[in-house]
């Protein structure tokens, strides 16, 4: 799996993503870096690149300002990488639509893992043979194989995890699933991560198909125990 794939990483400090590009590259990987956040935009749309990390204080351009950006193009995995361990900052970035953050210093270990992990998520949703083609309730519509959500026929945007967080939820209705379920079975780091993860992607989701209804029509949380698809 790793052989081949390549990864971006935007880090204006040389010598952190100097150290990220040697232990990338020892695992196999194909690293390119760059520096600051206008040039990072452009490699990033270039579609070279499997991966990327992309930290959050950056030249040019802010990190959330250039993860929207990227995101509005591609869905391969994002992983933000920040000083910041506030929880606003790590929610603004997934709302955004990266799909994983990492906290410095973190350990060069904990770094491959994470990305090692994400890619392996990410080959496997995109070559994966579902057996339901779409999913329709009530004004809600999922087109399974071309990725695409309607809401009274009118599209909408969702990101990559979002679009799995839903369609999983859709797919087994009136079921209820814990965050710690979800994160497992959506982001399957199990061990490496936060399962707020869950809690963001769900208010996300929640705030495109909901139409502003203060009650939940289709995601119901179950308190104390997660969330139910109400089909």
């Amino acid at each position: 799996m790793v052989m081949g794939k390549s990864i971006l990483i935007i880090e204006d400090d040389e010598s952190i993503a100097e150290l990220e590009r040697d232990y990338l590259e020892i695992e196999g990987f194909q690293v390119e870096i760059t520096i600051e956040g206008k040039s990072g935009l452009e490699r990033a749309l270039s579609n070279e690149f499997d991966l990327i990390l992309l930290d959050l204080m950056l030249p040019n351009m802010s990190g959330f300002d250039l993860c929207k950006k990227i995101r509005s193009h591609t869905n391969i995995p994002i992983l933000m990488v920040t000083a910041k361990s506030e929880d606003i900052d790590k929610v603004r970035g997934l709302g955004l639509g990266a799909d994983d953050y990492i906290v410095k210093p973190f350990s060069p270990s904990e770094l491959v893992a994470r990305v090692k992990a994400h890619l392996a998520i990410y080959e496997r949703l995109v070559h994966v043979k579902r057996p339901t083609e779409e999913v329709e309730v009530r004004s809600l519509r999922i087109n399974i194989l071309s990725r695409q959500v309607f809401m009274q026929d009118k599209e909408v945007e969702m990101t990559n995890k979002e679009f799995e967080l839903l369609t999983f939820l859709a797919t087994h209705p009136n079921q209820v699933f814990s965050k710690e379920q979800l994160f497992e079975r959506i982001w399957g780091l199990d061990s490496i991560g936060d399962n707020a993860t869950v809690t963001v992607h769900i208010k996300r989701i929640r705030k495109k198909i909901e139409k502003g209804s203060t009650d939940s029509q289709y995601i119901q949380t179950v308190w104390g125990s997660g969330y139910r698809f109400n089909k």
